[in-house]
């Protein structure tokens, strides 16, 4: 779906939702509902940890700005994993300060690549996505950086703590929430498509200065929560849902490209932002798509309007974030100090 699109609503909202069967959502988020039984809650706010890192040095330094301080300092010995905190679903923003000019810097976390890019001279900065619902538990950030003649590998412990996302218990018709066998093949082919966008990966950073929310509206606090449709137990809300008047304008987060534009039967119509370096961000349930796949886009330009397409029952955003295959809660992007 290219160009500029507007998405058509049936009388009385969405379109009619036969069926039998349950779909199981892994990435796509199966039903919002803006106006009923939110938890509110602030923002999540990032961990920000500067590691002052001494590639043939004996020690490093690292501070922290939490939302309980504005800064903390500890040093550790070289060798010695600095044990670092962050809560399901936060970013930590590393900063890697090193000797020289390295070939590259590199890392890994619980699997997931962890790509550094260039801050300045000798300091490399990097984002650690915590999944939200990645085990309480600590675990190894592996560093590597490189040089023509040496590689040097630092360690750091993050220990996820649990997060309490709250739930939803709703009881509806059975039609809202199961689905007939061709829903379930259009969701399934939908799935693979969005799948196939996020595996691939951009090896140059596309973003700058800070992230924005991509709408004037009103969050619901829903990143996380756990809900229970007639009981039975759906996915959690990988996005938060901001809500908003139909045909408000939504605008990017940060500079990026746009990866897909779509109308899906979950999500309605929505587009997807590649930022580089392993991060996306997501934009659903839209009333109109104001790009086209390939474009590259400004931070703050206006990529669509506010709808309530798909499987939603009010005008609403859904904003999502995924980075190098964690699902972040995209507020948290918003506190990041990234550089010009």
């Amino acid at each position: 779906m290219h160009g500029s699109v507007q998405r058509h609503e049936p009388p009385g909202g969405g379109a009619a939702l036969p069926g039998r069967g349950t779909a199981r959502l892994p990435l796509i988020d199966m039903l919002h509902y803006p106006g009923s039984l939110h938890v509110t809650r602030d923002p999540l706010l990032p961990l920000v940890v500067a590691l002052l890192l001494s590639v043939v040095g004996s020690s490093f330094g690292v501070y922290a700005e939490t939302p309980s301080a504005d800064r903390a300092a500890t040093s550790t010995e070289a060798g010695s994993p600095l044990l670092l905190k962050a809560k399901q679903g936060q970013i930590i923003y590393l900063k890697l300060q090193v000797e020289g000019q390295p070939v590259s810097v590199t890392g890994t976390f619980r699997d997931r690549r962890v790509p550094f890019f260039p801050v300045q001279d000798s300091e490399f900065g990097a984002l650690v996505g915590i999944d939200m619902t990645d085990q309480a538990k600590v675990g190894e950030l592996m560093a590597e950086i490189t040089y023509p003649d040496r590689t040097s590998e630092r360690r750091i412990h993050v220990r996820v703590v649990h997060e309490d996302f709250g739930e939803q218990r709703m009881t509806l018709p059975k039609d809202k929430v199961d689905l007939d066998a061709a829903s379930l093949q259009r969701n399934a082919l939908e799935q693979e498509k969005v799948k196939a966008v996020f595996a691939a990966f951009t090896s140059e950073r596309l973003w700058s200065q800070a992230f924005i929310v991509p709408v004037d509206g009103i969050p619901m606090g829903a990143f996380g929560r756990k809900r229970f449709l007639n009981g039975q137990p759906r996915n959690q809300h990988s996005g938060e849902d901001i809500s908003a008047a139909l045909g408000t304008p939504v605008k990017a987060s940060n500079a990026g490209l746009v990866k897909m534009v779509d109308d899906h039967f979950f999500s309605g119509l929505g587009v997807i932002l590649d930022h580089g370096l392993g991060l996306y961000t997501m934009y659903f349930h839209l009333d109109s798509a104001k790009v086209k796949e390939g474009e590259r886009v400004a931070r703050g330009q206006i990529i669509g309007t506010v709808g309530q397409s798909g499987r939603a029952t009010g005008p609403h955003l859904h904003w999502g974030a995924w980075l190098n295959g964690s699902r972040v809660n995209p507020f948290s992007l918003i506190k990041l100090p990234i550089e010009p």
